[in-house]
């Protein structure tokens, strides 16, 4: 199990589209501060239909997009 399946459980179950989160809320669902590992776990968000789409720095937030199937 990756640390970071309880983020992508969250997304999958609240079913948006488009969803931004800041680091504070990552935190919150985690129960730690999302680190420079992110960059190499974002990619399990594809299994959960999202995927990672912008990360900013300076907003402090991440936003994750649907993967819409064709």
């Amino acid at each position: 199990m990756s640390k970071y399946e309880p983020l992508w459980k969250y997304l999958k179950d609240n079913g948006k589209d488009v969803c931004k989160l800041s680091y504070a809320e990552i935190k919150d669902i985690l129960g730690f501060e999302i680190d420079h590992s992110f960059l190499t776990y974002k990619k399990e968000a594809k299994e959960y239909g999202y995927e990672v789409v912008k990360i900013s720095m300076k907003e402090k937030t991440v936003t994750f997009s649907k993967i819409l199937s064709e």
